[in-house]
């Protein structure tokens, strides 16, 4: 029993400095800002849009929002138990789905065929809708594992789906057969975002437990583990090119990791900022990064700057918590969702 004591503490130790030394070796490779880095090129002032439409028909919060690989049509999804299909050009509403449950936490588009629609939230699981039907009044698969609620959800394509569950786990799903293809459970706390690459063979998660971590599908592994927040990550993004993602978290800042460098690369934070994020995406061409926040602010960051002033915000804004936001395919607009009942569309 000595033996294997002083073997484990020795393995202990080890670890410890193989930590150290990946520290030093981040830390000496660490010699400058991204401001530092971008006097040395010419930009241009990015304009950033205005309000263009506004979609009125939810009763209660809206929770989610996603859009459709159209870049036109949307879904969103409100305690008032239903998800919506809208038309995001015309503001119509395309659909009215009743859910089971009025709890609901999230929702997805499929974005090859334009035909799938999912949710789920308190009751553990992810409802899958088809489109396209005169009424759709039951899903047409719901699939159950997970052990938790239901966080997030997104469709690699039509047959398989990735979510995310207060359970601590992410899970890869069959859709046509419902069964579960790949479990990742290697973090340390409710996993409450997930994203997918442009590739489509990673997915990025972000976890109360103040990680976030990028899974290959095939593989089944966790490629990068990113620390440096200081409260739950509670929103997920891929930058446009895959090579870095974007985090919003309770600790009042959203951070750019490189999965090159396997670092952090920017902060994005001010004193004057004390609530937490609630959601992040990117512009189409990544130079602006969009954070919805508790204080019913939408605020754009230049992903080029690290002053740490913000380079905009949204007006007028919402009158309510900005829950969730994102842009469309083409890069041309952006959604943001409300607590206030309302999805704004910002061009």
């Amino acid at each position: 029993m000595t033996e294997t004591q002083e073997r484990i503490a020795a393995t202990r130790r080890r670890v410890e400095e193989l930590k150290k030394s990946i520290k030093e070796m981040k830390e000496s490779k660490s010699n400058g800002t991204m401001s530092d880095a971008a006097r040395a090129h010419s930009f241009k002032q990015v304009p950033f849009g205005r309000l263009r439409r506004t979609l009125r028909g939810h009763f209660g919060k809206v929770y989610a929002m996603h859009w459709s690989g159209d870049s036109t049509h949307l879904v969103s999804a409100s305690q008032d138990g239903k998800l919506i299909i809208w038309n995001g050009f015309s503001t119509n509403k395309v659909q009215a789905i009743p859910l089971r449950s009025s709890w609901v936490m999230t929702c997805a588009f499929e974005e090859t065929e334009n035909r799938l629609v999912a949710c789920g939230g308190l009751d553990n699981l992810c409802s899958v809708y088809q489109l396209g039907q005169p009424q759709v009044i039951r899903a047409s698969k719901e699939l159950a594992a997970h052990d938790g609620y239901l966080s997030c959800c997104r469709f690699v394509d039509e047959h398989n789906i990735i979510t995310s569950s207060g359970d601590s786990t992410c899970i890869y799903w069959d859709v046509d057969r419902g069964e579960v293809r790949q479990t990742f459970s290697d973090h340390g706390g409710d996993v409450m975002s997930v994203a997918l690459s442009p590739s489509k063979n990673l997915f990025v998660s972000g976890s109360c437990d103040a990680t976030a971590k990028v899974w290959d599908i095939r593989t089944g592994r966790c490629t990068h583990t990113f620390i440096g927040h200081e409260s739950d990550i509670n929103s997920v993004t891929f930058f446009p090119d895959g090579n870095a993602i974007g985090t919003g978290s309770d600790d009042s800042s959203c951070r750019l990791f490189d999965m090159r460098a396997c670092n952090e690369v920017n902060n994005f934070s001010n004193d004057r900022i004390l609530c937490g994020i609630t959601s992040v995406c990117f512009s189409g061409t990544g130079r602006l990064l969009f954070a919805g926040y508790d204080d019913f602010n939408c605020n754009l960051w230049d992903v080029m700057d690290s002053n740490g002033q913000v380079f905009g915000s949204l007006q007028p804004g919402h009158e309510n918590r900005v829950s969730c936001l994102g842009i469309n395919a083409r890069g041309e607009a952006l959604c943001t969702g409300s607590w206030d009942t309302l999805l704004k569309i910002w061009a």
